[in-house]
């Protein structure tokens, strides 16, 4: 217990440090390829940020535990608007580029849509995993090109970096890539941790994806997007969050799936998909203000998603207790 409790307090210390980095790198590399902070944030954040779920999934399936593999996908982006965007929301007001609004959103729904639509039958083969990353592939290099060919709003603050001088393009690589090494290794430290402390309170494997994997493989999240607030790049926060939510959706279900079929506990259709489903539809509302020159999503809508957050888990956390569930 006591190795289990060091493993999360050095985890979280190194996760902190090494998001920090990872910013840095990934603004400074937005810089010298002319892209915007948002682009970076939803595919070079945001797929980073999202590699620990992907590594935790392939291992979950290949040791036969595909609820810590979907619990993990549905938790991790319910954490994301829920607790990570909410979070962040309460800290400062997220700004929401209108270009975000009109295309991002409308692919994050597309890809939610097509994974109830592959869920829905209780099982995962590779038709489904194909079908997953074919779409993934599909909407990256979509919104690489339109954004590379000006097509949408760019917003690259080149005072948001801080430096006199510009990082170079080598150092910038450096820090993405020992930052996702750190990122990486130091989740695994948190969900190594909380997972033996959770499986000793003998809870099931969909429950230990949705809550503590979900929780400590988002963290990574909550450290970028803190870090990019911290640098006046709101636009990275929340790009790093559709960009993970996608990454969630289709790779963190469809990598495993291509690897090996499995069956799906039909909690996760009946009550946690729904949940995920009714938070992203939330967050495209949420992102609206009456001026629409101004779409941000304000502290007090920050509280509403973090106190659903809360809602929720407090929700599982009774079904473990009581053992009864209103959806069996």
């Amino acid at each position: 217990m006591l190795l289990s409790i060091a493993a999360i307090v050095v985890g979280l210390a190194i996760l902190v440090w090494s998001a920090d980095r990872f910013v840095d790198g990934a603004a400074a590399i937005a810089q010298h390829m002319g892209v915007s902070n948002l682009i970076i944030g939803i595919t070079v954040v945001g797929f980073g940020t999202s590699a620990p779920e992907i590594a935790v999934s392939v291992i979950a399936v290949l040791e036969e535990v595909p609820g810590i593999a979907v619990g993990n996908a549905i938790g991790s982006n319910i954490a994301n608007v829920g607790l990570i965007l909410g979070i962040t929301a309460l800290l400062a007001p997220i700004s929401v580029p209108n270009g975000l609004i009109r295309s991002e959103y409308p692919l994050l729904a597309g890809a939610t849509v097509v994974l109830v639509w592959c869920l829905y039958d209780l099982q995962l083969d590779r038709l489904d995993g194909f079908l997953l990353i074919g779409l993934l592939i599909g909407i990256m290099s979509y919104m690489i090109y339109s954004h590379r060919n000006g097509k949408k709003e760019v917003s690259v603050d080149e005072d948001a970096v801080g430096d006199d001088q510009p990082m170079s393009i080598k150092t910038a690589w450096l820090w993405v890539l020992l930052g996702l090494v750190l990122l990486i290794s130091s989740s695994h430290m948190l969900v190594w941790g909380a997972s033996n402390i959770a499986h000793s309170l003998g809870v099931s494997d969909l429950v230990i994806g949705l809550t503590i994997v979900a929780f400590g493989t988002s963290l990574p999240e909550l450290a970028a997007s803190i870090a990019s607030l911290k640098k006046s790049m709101t636009d990275m926060a929340i790009g790093n969050v559709i960009g993970s939510n996608l990454f969630n959706s289709l790779a963190v279900v469809g990598i495993p799936a291509l690897i090996q079929g499995f069956v799906i506990d039909s909690a996760a259709l009946h009550r946690d998909l729904p949940v995920m489903v009714f938070l992203t539809l939330l967050l495209f509302a949420f992102s609206f203000s009456r001026n629409q020159k101004l779409n941000q999503i304000s502290r007090a809508k920050g509280a509403v998603l973090c106190a659903l957050f809360v809602a929720y888990q407090c929700y599982l956390y009774f079904e473990v207790v009581s053992g009864e569930s209103l959806f069996s």
